[in-house]
């Protein structure tokens, strides 16, 4: 998975299709990520005694991670995520303008 937490995205496909966010928490083994203020539902919510009463909350719920695009802020564009071997160091880099994420 080359996403990480920080990293900056649009999203491609569904409600919320061109909004831009951060990435807040990656889940590798779902193939999701969570991104605050996108995809967002209500949840309805029974009461459940005094000190807990009902009602209607915002959740946001993950997305997959084919419906996110990586967003590079140096060529100020969508882009794919590539790996550049350097010095024995590891490093990603967008593939638009090759600079290092």
């Amino acid at each position: 998975m080359k996403l990480r937490t920080n990293d900056h995205i649009i999203v491609l496909r569904g409600k919320d299709k061109g909004r831009k966010g951060k990435i807040q928490k990656v889940f590798p083994k779902e193939g999701k990520v969570l991104i605050p203020g996108i995809n967002v539902y209500k949840k309805h919510l029974k009461p459940r005694g005094e000190g807990k009463p009902g009602g209607i909350v915002d959740k946001v719920l993950p997305l997959s991670i084919s419906n996110v695009a990586f967003w590079c802020s140096k060529c100020n564009q969508r882009t794919r995520i590539g790996w550049q071997e350097n010095k024995g160091e590891k490093n990603r880099i967008c593939k638009k303008c090759g600079s290092i994420i």
